[in-house]
């Protein structure tokens, strides 16, 4: 991970600056995360977890736009220097980083009263074909990847801790362990109007791609995928965490009605669960529709960043 090697790694970690070089006819896509204990994640938390869960949603924001993974630099604001937290933490993150194929080529460390872990992460798409939050249009599908809801109740299972349960651990692994959506990201690119990350909550997120083009949307509660785990768990709150709780990572995509087919049996082929839950309109404002379809009103749209802390 040390990035001294590899695709386009001039000069990796040991100088001021690394040296990169993007490949010919790539166009280079960067997104920045932030985590800061109490604020994203409990006090106390095993470095692992954190580690996991900083690389597993900054690299989500590469999914979104279609992009493959190359870099990654990290910042680590820290009370106190900790062998013992700095370790596992660093073996977590060079594991991971692995697993989704980018390279730490540079980061900074410096004191400060409260745990703060920043990752910039760097990756290449195809001149042009970045997917965006802009494109969507009116009769588009609104189509979903994997279960919602997952992240917010393993939070619960955290803040409120239930007794042990195999239905507990899949819960917070979702929340410590993200799992960005990029070989379907990239393979459903040819297919796919617009798209984003689903991080803030699949209304606040939707709303953001709605807003990018002007338009609105009718959704389907009852088709928004829930897994088992949490219909069983939770079931008063799993719709309300669904559509609002936050922090899934999976993505949100807008496509052309032909094109579903197509999208579906590339889901299909890599395993992954693909849920159409709706319509984009020309009327602005997303509609949340119950099984009568029956405007539902009073939902929360999703995390405030300036507001929520756990």
């Amino acid at each position: 991970m040390t990035g001294q090697q590899g695709q386009g790694v001039v000069t990796g970690i040991g100088d001021d600056c690394a040296v990169l070089q993007v490949p010919s006819g790539q166009q280079l896509v960067v997104s920045i995360d932030t985590l800061v204990e109490g604020t994203h994640f409990l006090p106390g938390t095993a470095p692992r977890h954190v580690a996991c869960r900083l690389l597993g949603a900054a690299v989500s924001d590469l999914a979104a736009a279609a992009a493959t993974p190359a870099w990654l630099t990290l910042a680590l604001t820290l009370p106190r220097s900790d062998p013992d937290w700095l370790e596992p933490f660093a073996a977590a993150l060079a594991e991971r980083a692995t697993e989704l194929g980018i390279r730490l080529v540079g980061g900074d460390t410096t004191r400060g009263e409260t745990l703060t872990l920043s990752a910039q992460v760097h990756g290449f798409v195809p001149s042009g074909e970045a997917l965006l939050r802009r494109g969507a249009q009116a009769g588009d599908r609104i189509l979903v990847s994997g279960t919602l809801g997952d992240s917010r109740a393993g939070l619960e299972t955290l803040l409120r801790p239930p007794a042990p349960h195999a239905d507990v651990h899949y819960l917070q692994q979702r929340f410590y362990r993200p799992e960005p959506r990029l070989a379907l990201a990239r393979q459903l690119r040819p297919h796919v109007r617009a798209g984003l990350d689903i991080s803030d909550g699949l209304l606040a997120d939707l709303g953001h791609l709605l807003e990018a083009s002007g338009l609105g949307a009718d959704l389907w509660q009852d088709r928004v995928p829930r897994s088992a785990v949490l219909q069983r768990f939770y079931p008063r709150d799993a719709l309300v965490w669904a559509l609002s709780g936050g922090e899934d990572f999976e993505l949100c995509l807008s496509v052309a009605a032909e094109e579903v087919p197509a999208c579906l049996k590339v889901a299909e082929r890599l395993g992954v669960l693909l849920t159409d839950i709706g319509c984009v309109t020309a009327a602005p404002g997303l509609r949340v529709l119950d099984a009568a379809g029956q405007v539902r009103t009073g939902l929360a749209s999703g995390y405030d960043h300036f507001k929520d802390s756990i």
